[in-house]
């Protein structure tokens, strides 16, 4: 329903499938591989963590992303977000729907420059689907565009949007 949007901001995403450049599935088993024993504190609980997924998760700051879904449930350290229900539907949520009607309103494409996500070889089908896209990267930024570059993608934001 188009018409119920005025404009659209993807963050470093290309109406692709991704699974080719995603490294989410090894992201996920690296999590569901997390043991924590009961009783340590908050901190220390996510120290524990953290290590256990900086062979897989190298990036800090995709590890300190990934631990913020780290939560103590009656007493235990357990994962906020479904890791079983992610891992089995990962072929869905990495590819994009088919659509074939595009959408005729102003789009930013907005990717970290350090990202795979949003690549030249997609730029004919964002132009296919989104005819008014503009697409941007952000320097330096990695796929956490708004983590990596807060104020840059901020101010992106805030020049794409109209004012108030």
């Amino acid at each position: 329903q188009p018409d119920l949007v005025e404009r659209l901001i993807s963050v470093d995403i290309s109406p692709v499938s991704t699974a080719p450049v995603s490294e989410f599935s090894a992201y996920i088993s690296a999590m569901k591989s997390v043991k924590i024993p009961d009783g340590l504190s908050r901190s220390a609980a996510r120290q524990l963590a953290d290590d256990q997924l900086s062979p897989v998760v190298q990036l800090p700051q995709l590890r300190q992303f990934l631990l913020t879904n780290l939560v103590e449930a009656e007493g235990r350290y357990v994962w906020r977000v479904n890791l079983e229900a992610i891992s089995h539907h990962l072929a869905d949520i990495m590819n994009f729907p088919h659509f074939h009607k595009p959408y005729p309103g102003p789009v930013l494409f907005l990717g970290g420059s350090n990202s795979p996500y949003i690549s030249s070889k997609d730029y004919p089908e964002i132009q296919r689907l989104f005819p008014k896209a503009d697409v941007q990267y952000i320097k330096g930024a990695g796929h956490i565009v708004h983590q990596d570059k807060f104020e840059e993608f901020v101010a992106a934001v805030l020049k794409f949007l109209p004012p108030p």
